[in-house]
């Protein structure tokens, strides 16, 4: 029972960081964050996805642009790009794969952030061609989404949530 209580407490703890330090990200730190997003599960196994690490600081900077002039995506001592490999694959279900496959495994990467110390925020307003292009992405490729990582600055605000009974239903639709 104690494992579900840490695990809540951790979904608890992790919020969206939109400030952050200057203190770079320990190397040691970052490894053990990028082993979590690797052992994300994956529709068939295939983790059809890269990730961008970018620590170059002018990089960055050049992100902040094509992500809606979000300053601090340059502040960020990191920014992960998610890249899915297989932008044309659906699953037989008709939901596209590469998003879903992205984004288990990038929540894995927050969720280790979040138990490392380290701040994440999800980023989603961005210019797919301009990020591409910053990061040397072949047009074969699609960002699914960036994720900011660093020790934060700010910090958590209040969550505000549905209650459970607003967005579960069980045996049928309700």
């Amino acid at each position: 029972m104690r494992f579900i209580m840490d695990f809540l407490e951790l979904v608890n703890l992790r919020y969206s960081a939109r400030s952050y330090q200057s203190r770079p990200v320990e190397q040691d730190r970052l490894d053990r964050i990028l082993e979590a997003a690797r052992l994300a599960p994956s529709g068939s196994n295939r983790h059809p996805w890269k990730l961008v690490v970018v620590r170059d600081a002018e990089t960055r900077r050049r992100l902040v642009a094509p992500c809606a002039n979000q300053q601090f995506i340059a502040q960020a001592p990191v920014v992960i790009a998610g890249v899915g490999l297989t932008p044309d694959r659906v699953m037989r279900c008709g939901v596209p794969g590469d998003p879903v496959d992205v984004a288990i495994a990038m929540e894995h990467l927050a969720l280790a952030a979040t138990a490392e110390g380290l701040g994440t925020c999800w980023i989603g307003a961005f210019y797919q061609d301009q990020v591409r292009e910053v990061l040397g992405i072949p047009e074969s490729a699609k960002v699914i989404e960036l994720m900011t990582l660093g020790y934060p600055a700010d910090s958590p605000r209040t969550k505000d949530r549905k209650p459970i009974s607003e967005i579960v239903c069980y045996d049928r639709w309700c």
